[in-house]
């Protein structure tokens, strides 16, 4: 097997297990953020790079972003304002740093040794992925845009009825 594969692997699983054990969930943010980086890795190793940039940017990007405004919203007054100051230790950031640290040397090494020797299959385009979206595909996808938009809706009226404007 490809050590990149078994590592990213690895790490994934690591931080999926710290995520879900954190008491907080600005903790569980950390370790959620380096296992889709790591399972990003893992579709560039299986020879999917396009899967993989979605990873990172829709997921790792864009949903972490989201995932920080709802806890954002949610921690609301002075008690929180506290509890938030004792999340910055640097003690906190130790575990997924190392994890990242990892995965980041995993990546130069990857870059450096001039790519992966033998990839899995032979690449998908960005195409064909969005043919297939369109196409056979069509239905899951507005579903899951229904989905989302329920999702959005009812986060809307939580933080209204949180922030006392109904």
């Amino acid at each position: 097997m490809n050590a990149t594969f078994v590592i990213s692997a690895i790490i994934a699983v690591v931080a999926t297990a710290m995520m879900i054990t954190r008491p907080s969930a600005v903790h569980g943010l950390l370790y959620l953020t380096v296992s889709l980086l790591a399972v990003a890795l893992v579709f560039f190793v299986l020879g999917a790079p396009f899967a993989a940039a979605l990873e990172v940017i829709i997921y790792a990007g864009a949903i972490m972003v989201l995932f920080v405004f709802v806890i954002m919203m949610l921690n609301i007054g002075e008690a929180a304002a506290r509890l938030e100051s004792s999340w910055l230790h640097p003690a906190t950031w130790v575990g997924p740093s190392i994890l990242a640290l990892l995965l980041a040397i995993e990546l130069g090494a990857v870059a450096v040794s001039g790519g992966l020797p033998h990839p899995a299959t032979s690449v998908i385009s960005a195409h064909a992925v969005g043919v297939a979206l369109v196409g056979p595909y069509m239905l899951a996808v507005e579903l899951a845009s229904f989905l989302l938009l329920a999702g959005l809706v009812a986060a809307f009226h939580l933080g209204r009825s949180i922030m006392g404007t109904d």
